[in-house]
């Protein structure tokens, strides 16, 4: 599956077409003609936006610029789209009016609208309006006409105390109600006219002043610490997997990173057969878990790097990663440099390709747990513009997470980079070779004014199972590299020395 956040075209007008019969059917709302989506498209190409999944297009959100004083006052939605002729978009306003959005019921469970609104804010932002505003339909209120005001029964949705489709969803998204509309939509039976006037505040707002965003330049890391137990099969494994991308993706993070062999405990019914069999065993199930991993990703819209685990290829074993992508690609790392417990336990061989990964959120590294021991390849991943390094381990003893520990903060000064690690705690009574495991999980920066006097950005309690989450700001790497105290990258002395990649 591929899924693509984008500017709409004409082009896309049939899927579109599709796609919003199938959202309204038998609930209040038209179709959009031809001649609409032109004319959005020529007046505001930027905030006409579309979800493509797998080459067609099954969500949309449509919006115009306005002034914050023509729709503080009421308004009906003809009123705001000038019965879809939209003379009322002003390029010089200062909102963002949100005008539809709808996603084809066959792909709603995707979460396709939030990452729609995600969208949404970061133009907000972009281009410095005060806000986004929309007027809200309330669908399940026919259903409680009869006992609530409209003021009363938006009341009980914000407690929970009634799920209501469209309001709860804006609500999640951090909008509020600003008012209530009275026939906003004649035609809305459902919401007996009434609709809520909702605002999400753009708290980086400047009056009088123009701004430009080009890309996500704070990224937040969610780190799993993760418990070693035993799991009576894998779909209790994946409820735990899920449950820690559900925390991470609901703190709105970018990454959620899981340690190295997180699986391992998997391998409990393999006990009876010697090590290496054991670890084969567990790479059966690779592929399907690499697969439901990816689709958490899309569903939770937060890129996850599936710590490592076990991969067979031409009859050897390998210790691979993969980093699931939000948009349901995915990428694959297989571990370097293989300890000689891994050699020896598990007859493992070496990875061979070292490279950074494009996200969605700037370029990015993984080595696993041994790897960051090496500095040839930071440096190397540096040299190709990394800006965070991954790096998942599993250190049974404390001299082991020390090696890991410092050398990973070594790799974020000298590569003016962020590192993250995360490890795994308790222990596997029943798993050979897995019987202990100590960690303390961190996301560590370089050493400047800028950054943590002790070059920790966020780090967990050692040896429980937990969160980190933390955010980093790729602008002051670049502020580093040309300001910086010290300038590693720039002041190597590459007439003496170099470090190369070979294949």
């Amino acid at each position: 599956m591929n899924i693509e956040v984008r500017q709409l075209t004409i082009k896309d007008y049939t899927d579109l077409k599709k796609s919003m019969i199938e959202a309204y059917k038998g609930d209040a709302g038209g179709v959009w003609t031809r001649t609409n989506i032109s004319d959005l498209i020529n007046i505001f190409p930027e905030g006409q936006l579309c979800v493509e999944v797998d080459g067609k297009v099954v969500a949309c959100a449509l919006a115009i610029i306005t002034n914050s004083k023509d729709v503080n006052s009421g308004h009906t939605y003809e009123e705001i789209t000038d019965n879809g002729k939209f003379t009322t978009h002003t390029p010089d306003g200062d909102i963002f009016y949100g005008i539809e959005v709808f996603v084809h019921p066959d792909y709603r469970s995707l979460r396709l609208g939030r990452r729609l609104y995600d969208a949404r804010k970061e133009l907000c932002e972009e281009w410095n309006l005060k806000s986004i505003i929309a007027g809200g339909r309330i669908p399940k209120y026919h259903e409680h006409a009869d006992k609530l005001t409209p003021r009363q029964y938006i009341q009980k949705v914000k407690q929970k105390e009634i799920y209501d489709p469209a309001l709860t969803f804006q609500l999640s998204n951090d909008f509020h109600v600003k008012k209530i509309l009275k026939k906003y939509l004649p035609e809305d039976e459902q919401s007996m006219e009434y609709a809520t006037l909702l605002e999400w505040n753009n708290i980086y707002y400047e009056e009088d002043s123009k701004a430009s965003s080009p890309s996500k330049q704070t990224i937040r890391l969610g780190l799993v610490q993760w418990q070693m137990r035993t799991f009576s099969n894998i779909d209790h494994f994946y409820d735990q997997v899920e449950f820690f991308v559900d925390a991470v993706s609901g703190y709105n993070a970018d990454f959620a990173v899981f340690p190295e062999f997180f699986n391992t405990p998997l391998m409990g019914p393999f006990n009876d057969l010697p090590e290496t069999e054991a670890m084969r065993k567990l790479a059966e199930m690779t592929d399907e878990i690499r697969e439901k991993i990816q689709q958490f990703a899309v569903s939770y819209n937060v890129n996850i790097i599936s710590g490592s685990m076990p991969l067979v290829e031409n009859n050897k074993l390998y210790n691979a990663s993969y980093l699931c992508h939000r948009n349901g690609s995915y990428d694959e790392y297989r571990k370097v440099h293989i300890t000689p417990n891994e050699l020896k336990y598990y007859g493992m061989y070496g990875g061979d390709k070292v490279k950074v990964i494009d996200t969605d959120c700037g370029k990015v590294g993984i080595l696993i747990c041994y790897d960051v021991e090496f500095p040839e390849l930071s440096r190397i991943l540096a040299e190709q513009g990394m800006q965070i390094l991954f790096v998942p381990f599993l250190t049974d003893t404390q001299n082991g997470y020390t090696r890991v520990r410092n050398c990973a903060q070594a790799r974020a000064i000298e590569n003016e980079c962020y590192v993250a690690i995360a490890g795994s705690v308790g222990n596997l009574p029943k798993v050979n070779n897995m019987d202990i495991q100590y960690a303390q999980s961190a996301v560590f920066t370089p050493s400047d004014f800028a950054f943590p006097t002790n070059g920790v950005k966020a780090e967990a309690t050692a040896n429980t199972e937990m969160l980190v989450l933390a955010d980093v700001d790729l602008y002051l790497l670049k502020e580093l590299h040309e300001y910086g105290t010290v300038k590693t990258m720039k002041d190597r002395r590459r007439d003496l020395y170099s470090v190369n990649l070979l294949k």
